[in-house]
Formats: C-alpha cells, sequence, structure tokens
C-alpha cells in the first residue's frame, strides 16, 4: 500500500481504513466463485468522478464506453469548451459534437484552442 501511494496521486481503496469489513459476510454462491468480474460491495464518502465536477468522458454515472456520449449527469462538464454540460456544440451537427470529447491528441489542440478565445473576446456558454 505505501508503495502505491508513493507512485500515485489519487486511487480508490478497496477498503475502507476507519472501518472493519469481515469479507466472510459476503454471499458464497457458486456463481461468484467463478467470477472475475469486480464487484463493489461497500462504499462510504464521496467519489470523485461522481459527486464532483468532472469531464464527461470521466463520468461514472454515464460510463463513456458503454453509455450515449451526449447523455451527461448534474456534474459532467464539457471537455473542450470547460462549461457545464451540455455546451453549445454538445450536439453539433456541423462539426464533431463536444459530447465526443475526450483527453487524447484530437482533442487537446481543441480544448487549448477554446481556452484561447476568451483573450480574443469571445466565450463559450452553456446550452439553453
Amino acid at each position: 500500500m505505501k508503495i502505491f501511494e508513493e507512485k500515485e496521486d489519487c486511487f480508490i481503496l478497496d477498503f475502507d481504513p476507519n472501518d472493519s469489513f469481515d469479507a466472510r459476510k459476503l454471499s458464497d454462491s457458486p456463481a461468484s466463485e467463478c467470477d472475475d468480474d469486480v464487484a463493489i460491495v461497500h462504499e462510504k464518502g464521496q467519489v470523485a468522478c461522481r459527486d464532483f465536477p468532472h469531464p464527461r468522458h470521466l463520468c461514472l454515472k454515464f460510463p463513456f464506453e458503454s453509455s450515449q456520449h451526449s447523455s451527461h449527469c448534474n456534474q459532467c462538464y464539457c471537455y473542450v469548451c470547460d462549461v457545464v454540460a451540455p455546451c453549445a456544440y454538445w450536439t453539433a451537427s456541423f462539426a464533431t459534437p463536444h459530447c465526443e470529447a475526450l483527453e487524447n491528441s484530437k482533442w487537446k489542440p481543441i480544448r487549448k484552442l477554446y481556452r484561447d478565445l476568451p483573450a480574443a473576446g469571445l466565450r463559450v456558454t452553456t446550452k439553453k
């Protein structure tokens, strides 16, 4: 655990360090023995990508890989515009919609361009 803390800035604990947890209380059904998927068995406190503002592609309520990209929670913001989702270009038909944006080499220059807009006297707003 100490080594992991030294290498990572942020991580989710698989246990609550302030609370004892008895794994023997979990179900011992045959289905759970052969299931290799991760299961959340306990949660305490707030989760960064659910309870605090986060870019749409990191949303836990609407996972980017398995939900419509235009979906968003009340904490999502546009990765490009840095405004509350949906932005004015969230589902734009004339260009790649901002709901598709994620942190990669395609979107980073576009994000930088939008960040430089206020210096040019322009601003981006949320969709009404």
